[in-house]
């Protein structure tokens, strides 16, 4: 019995061996491929279809006709803003094989994405003109160290960038992600600690879990933490964590530093009703509560989508592309007057830039767990292929995401951005006359809007990121928080054995299972350019008047509005407070309407949560762009990442609260406005096993912006427009 278990612990560890050689010779470079190669996968391979894996673009059955395959091969750029082609990216990674400080060495590319053009440029290009020329940002490891670089595609120049000196490392690569769970399978000392647990080698999965800063001991080595779970008889194994047990990775020298068990108590919950596949689902529990719904479009949909990536509907135009570490951006928004038929400039630049989700559990199997999605992980990079007719309707327009795998080669990430029209029978605008008047008035106009839609899958969970944009101006940006609850193994079965609520730091689930209370923070990216790049920001108060005593009113109070002008940076950092409440514009102090009012926008809250987090706690010196919901600095190129460049084990010495401490002028400067959306989650039963949605959004909405209402002349639905669709009943 003994021998056979050896040979079975032998053969493991020849397997996991030679799987973390072959993870290893990926990882790190080879002959460039001849022509411009993409990674490929088997339509069922279980490499292609687990998580944080390459997803090239796989066919799925019943894919309505607008995803269809396409060879990206053949890309060319045809504006200033399109992202790297394939063909781009193989020559970035020729030219960088034959530099000096790659040649023989070991390195990993971490970012290859396009060095945007200079603002003034991208603002002077015409359709029709030369583009500038075309260059790669790249962020190198190279023999222990972080590089910035830039490639000149035109010249194929490469120039080594001076970054300073930063505490944090970059954005992992997948590879790195992937090699890291693999890494503990050489410790015979973890092999033993998994069987003993009673758990099969073969039923383990393990998550790499980003382990923040909190001191010297963690400076000068580039580490990941590694926790694992049983996946026997589930796919949901977040559902079965092995408790207490915690590895700890050097990401560079792929060995493990330290082990720690602490949970050996605590048993391994059960997999019974964890499943929430709808294949795995018994029939008679299927619960049928409504009829298939999907919104025909007889002539096809209004938008247009221009040279791959020029979006063009009703009265806006934005150019939209993928990104391996925002997930998407959106640039030039531009919307056309009604009246003058002029296409206005409302954004230059919007995107996700940071997301901070700390768990509020301080032990040692958890304290560390405060992700940095964006900077840690890659927001985009973790952004699986959209579902048609699930998670898009039909209609919808499918974008793919071209990205460099650590070694340069590109690769692509299929269906990852959906663009749709959307209608909810929501009202436009409407007015109906009351019978007294004598007029038999009724003006009604339905609500269509156009979505711009991606959905990343950061392990567990799941962020579904909407841009939605209206035609009377506004756009509302939406996140919705979906899939699966980091949970906590516990011996309790039920609540009445708990002397002490506040131990849990959670809630219980299930037997053996809690939810962890936790925050997310998604910080976005505004580069206003309302009217032109010259802006200044405004806190409009809302404030109780008091009428005089000599006022012949009845009336004792009313509300005013105050309007305040932010001259620097301080004065722009905004707490939501619901006594105090403000309407923030961005407006052009040198465009006036007819009457006299200066153009703008405003910043419309939505429910948002504050952190209650000690701000000299080190996950919060790290997400300090979080303490507060709004935030405007002057545009500066290279301040675009709100918790830093290399935001991985940073200290948080480089995040948009340490900029905004140098107080700049802001007042009629080309100005960038910062929100951060909030949510507080303590977990509840409805969690489990898998989780409904629960959304928040924020709009920027015109104020002043136009001369009226900019869809008054819209015309209404007739029943002529649309087609008749009997019912069966």
């Amino acid at each position: 019995m003994e021998a056979r278990i050896f040979f079975r612990f032998l053969f493991l560890s020849l397997t996991f061996g030679i799987l973390f050689l072959l993870l290893t010779w990926l990882t790190f470079p080879h002959a460039p491929p001849s022509p411009p190669e993409l990674l490929d996968c088997p339509r069922n391979s279980p490499w292609c279809i687990s998580k944080n894996r390459f997803q090239h673009q796989l066919k799925q059955p019943n894919t309505p006709e607008p995803t269809r395959l396409r060879d990206h091969g053949r890309d060319t750029p045809r504006h200033p803003l399109d992202p790297l082609t394939v063909q781009e990216i193989s020559k970035v990674r020729t030219l960088l094989s034959s530099h000096d400080l790659f040649r023989a060495s070991l390195y990993t590319l971490h970012t290859v994405e396009l060095d945007e053009p200079e603002k003034s440029l991208v603002l002077g290009w015409k359709k029709g003109d030369p583009l500038p020329p075309r260059k790669a940002s790249v962020v190198a490891r190279v023999r222990g160290a972080s590089h910035v670089l830039t490639v000149d595609l035109s010249t194929n120049e490469v120039t080594v960038q001076k970054t300073g000196q930063h505490s944090g490392y970059p954005t992992m690569t997948i590879e790195d992600m992937t090699t890291a769970t693999v890494v503990p399978l050489q410790s015979a000392v973890f092999n033993r600690t998994i069987v003993d647990r009673g758990v099969d080698l073969t039923d383990l999965a393990c998550l790499p879990i980003s382990l923040g800063w909190f001191g010297k001991a963690e400076e000068g080595r580039r580490m990941i933490k590694v926790q694992c779970y049983s996946m026997k008889d589930t796919v949901n194994f977040y559902m079965r964590p092995i408790e207490g047990l915690t590895i700890t990775v050097d990401l560079d020298t792929k060995q493990v530093v330290e082990i720690s068990d602490k949970g050996k108590t605590i048993p391994i919950p059960k997999a019974t009703n964890t499943d929430y596949r709808f294949s795995t689902m018994e029939h008679n529990r299927v619960i049928n509560l409504l009829n298939p719904i999907s919104i025909e479009q007889p002539k096809g949909p209004s938008f247009v989508i221009e040279d791959d990536h020029l979006v063009k509907w009703a009265n806006w135009e934005f150019h939209l592309k993928p990104d391996a570490r925002a997930g998407v951006i959106i640039s030039r928004a531009r919307m056309r007057d009604p009246d003058t038929g002029e296409l206005r400039n409302v954004m230059y630049k919007g995107l996700a830039s940071e997301l901070f989700v700390p768990y509020m559990d301080p032990t040692d199997a958890w304290y560390f767990k405060t992700y940095m999605d964006a900077g840690e992980y890659g927001f985009g990079l973790q952004a699986m292929p959209l579902d048609p007719l699930n998670d898009c309707p039909r209609n919808a327009y499918y974008m793919d995401g071209v990205f460099a795998a650590a070694d340069g080669t590109p690769y692509v990430r299929s269906n990852m951005v959906c663009v749709f029209e959307s209608y909810a029978g929501d009202i436009a605008w409407r007015h109906a006359e009351s019978p007294i008047t004598g007029m038999d008035i009724r003006e009604v106009r339905p609500k269509v809007t156009l979505v711009v839609r991606m959905a990343a899958s950061v392990a567990n969970y799941d962020y579904i990121v909407d841009w939605e944009f209206q035609t009377d101006g506004l756009i509302r940006i939406k996140v919705g928080l979906s899939g699966i609850l980091m949970v906590k193994g516990t011996q309790y079965e039920n609540t009445d054995q708990i002397s002490n609520q506040d131990d849990l730091y959670g809630t219980l689930l299930s037997e053996n299972v809690i939810g962890v209370i936790h925050d997310h923070y998604i910080t976005f990216y505004l580069d206003m350019d309302v009217d032109g790049s010259d802006n200044s920001f405004a806190k409009v108060h809302i404030q109780r008047g008091k009428t005089s005593q000599e006022s012949s009113s009845p009336r004792k109070s009313y509300l005013k509005a105050t309007k305040i002008v932010a001259k620097t940076e301080k004065e722009a950092q905004i707490k939501l407070k619901l006594y105090d409440p403000c309407e923030f514009h961005v407006f052009n102090p040198t465009k006036k309407t007819r009457v006299g009012n200066p153009v703008g926008y405003k910043v419309v809250p939505g429910g948002t949560a504050a952190s209650l987090l000690d701000l000299d706690d080190p996950p919060q010196k790290r997400g300090a762009f979080t303490n507060n919901q709004i935030w405007v600095t002057p545009y500066n190129r290279s301040e675009l990442w709100a918790g830093g460049l290399f935001v991985y084990q940073s200290h948080g010495e480089d995040t948009l609260a340490v900029w905004s401490e140098r107080d700049r002028d802001i007042e009629n400067k080309d100005i960038v406005v910062w929100y951060t959306l909030g949510f507080h989650h303590v977990p509840c039963q409805e969690d489990y096993p898998i989780m409904p949605t629960v959304s928040s959004s924020f709009d920027l909405k015109p104020v002043n912006f136009f001369e009226s209402n900019p869809i008054l002349r819209v015309p209404p639905n007739v029943e002529n427009d649309l087609p008749f669709c009997k019912s069966p009943y």
